[in-house]
């Protein structure tokens, strides 16, 4: 079975600053809040392992710049 991908990460950006909106203006009832709140840490975990992968291959490339060998990333890492 194929592995489902990953949103975008503006689009996970997008959905988490929603959810931030509306927990901050009080719509949402307990279970509701609850079921965001439950939603925006998921969102908040894709955003950083897609923010760290994104440093070390900038990492990598400053590296490489320098003189230093590259080394790919298996595409586990980056998504």
């Amino acid at each position: 079975m194929p592995r489902k991908k990953a949103p975008a990460f503006e689009q996970s950006l997008q959905e988490l600053e929603t959810i931030v909106q509306q927990m901050e203006r009080g719509d949402l009832e307990l279970e509701q809040s609850l079921a965001a709140f439950e939603k925006g840490i998921s969102l908040i975990r894709e955003c950083q392992t897609t923010l760290d992968a994104a440093e070390q291959r900038v990492q990598q490339l400053t590296a490489t710049a320098q003189g230093l060998q590259l080394t790919e990333l298996d595409d586990d890492e980056l998504s």
